[in-house]
């Protein structure tokens, strides 16, 4: 199925990553559903951009099992087809300042159940709401955001690297469990992008180090690190499920 045939859920995509995702499904035609928990304003102003055809602002908190399956009955609706994508980027209260986290002897386990309820719980929940839609046409795409951090752990990222771990084994896992019906699930790793909400308090000779780390001397952007997600959404990776692509160029090469 082509991108401009597909109707997207984006988690989180009210700003940051997922606002450059957002754009860049709906720059390829398709029409796409803005989910925000908080940012309500900027992910209406998104969508108005694009007009009530191609994008629909609607709330839901991605670790509440109803909300997501409300969302989706709601996109159907509105577009008047089921959800054929999801792409869950939606990130839990998390800032991209390795001075400002905890280290191993002072994090507590409720920093880690949080970021665990929203990476894993969020995108299983988002995975069964939609599962009946994919499997209603033989189609689905699934695309979670990761992170080079359990290649590279330069930061105590403690908390926000175990639970992007662990999405990482659900996407494959998930992958082996609904090749069947015709349904892709692969993941798209980072490393810092330049510049996101959560990357706006990174000092910036962090950004400059990583650099100059980087065989292509620069720092990836999100609209770069979006198109990326776009390949696993297109018929070019209709044989592509289970993979975890890193896009931060070149920083890992795993």
């Amino acid at each position: 199925m082509n991108i401009a045939e597909q109707v997207v859920v984006v988690t989180g995509g009210g700003r940051g990553l997922g606002r450059n995702i957002v754009e860049a499904f709906a720059g390829q035609g398709a029409r796409v559903i803005v989910n925000y928990l908080t940012s309500r304003e900027a992910a209406e102003e998104l969508a108005a951009q694009f007009g009530p055809d191609r994008a629909v602002a609607l709330a839901a908190d991605v670790t509440d099992p109803a909300q997501v399956a409300a969302m989706l009955a709601t996109a159907r609706e509105c577009f008047g087809a089921p959800v054929t994508t999801v792409v869950n980027s939606a990130l839990m209260n998390f800032s991209f300042n390795g001075d400002a986290r905890s280290g191993v002897a002072e994090i507590a386990w409720e920093d880690f159940a949080a970021q665990f309820a929203g990476s894993v719980r969020g995108a299983l929940n988002t995975t069964q709401a939609a599962l009946p839609y994919m499997q209603e046409q033989g189609f689905g795409r699934i695309v979670n955001i990761g992170t080079n951090l359990f290649q590279n752990p330069v930061v105590p990222y403690h908390d926000y690297t175990a639970a992007k771990a662990a999405l990482l084994s659900l996407t494959r896992t998930t992958a082996k469990d609904l090749g069947q019906h015709g349904i892709t699930v692969n993941m798209v790793s980072g490393g810092l992008l330049r510049t996101t909400d959560a990357s706006a308090a990174t000092p910036e000779e962090v950004f400059d180090a990583i650099a100059a780390g980087t065989p292509l001397g620069r720092v990836t952007t999100p609209a770069e690190f979006a198109d990326a997600v776009l390949f696993f959404a297109s018929p070019w990776a209709r044989s592509v499920t289970g993979q975890n692509l890193v896009v931060d160029g070149g920083l890992v090469m795993d």
